[in-house]
């Protein structure tokens, strides 16, 4: 019998033009915490993160910079940061297939908004609720200093999205 059964988030691969800086907007800002200090690694073919980083990146690449950090409920962060890379922002295209942006959840959206804002992200839209006078459900897109969007929502995304009406 195959049965099928929802599997856990892992961890986010994010590429930035500074590690240090990166490690410390999500340290101060987010408050998740460093499970792997700035390291570099080195293109190469004598260890298994070696010859797997060519498998990944191919071979035009010599060296890069990497951090692990970790949220509040155990998901990864993996910071990556290339030498001689552009510091050009990405362009925000949600009508292109793939990745357009992640979401963590604070029940203080304007707080934590406040902060991204503050250490140089940006408030891409006013702070909105999903269901106005039916749940206290608020959702707004931010993005880091480095252009990356995220989400914030200040319920959980099965609350949110729940059938279920909201009872005080």
């Amino acid at each position: 019998m195959n049965k099928s059964y929802p599997r856990s988030f892992s961890h986010i691969g994010i590429t930035v033009p500074d590690l240090k800086k990166a490690v410390e907007f999500y340290e101060e800002v987010m408050g998740w915490y460093v499970i792997m200090a700035p390291s570099k690694i080195q293109k190469e073919r004598d260890t298994a993160i070696g010859q797997m980083c060519i498998d990944v990146f191919g071979e035009d690449w010599e060296e890069f910079e990497i951090a692990h950090m970790s949220t509040s409920d155990g998901v990864g962060i993996e910071l990556f940061s290339f030498p001689n890379m552009s510091e050009e922002k990405p362009e925000f295209n949600p009508f292109n297939t793939g990745l357009f942006h992640f979401c963590v959840q604070d029940p203080d959206i304007e707080g934590l908004t406040e902060k991204i804002v503050a250490k140089g992200g940006k408030q891409r839209m006013p702070i909105r609720e999903y269901y106005p006078d039916e749940k206290p459900y608020k959702m707004v897109y931010v993005e880091d200093p480095f252009g990356v969007v995220f989400e914030i929502y200040s319920h959980s995304y099965e609350l949110t999205y729940s059938s279920g009406a909201y009872q005080d």
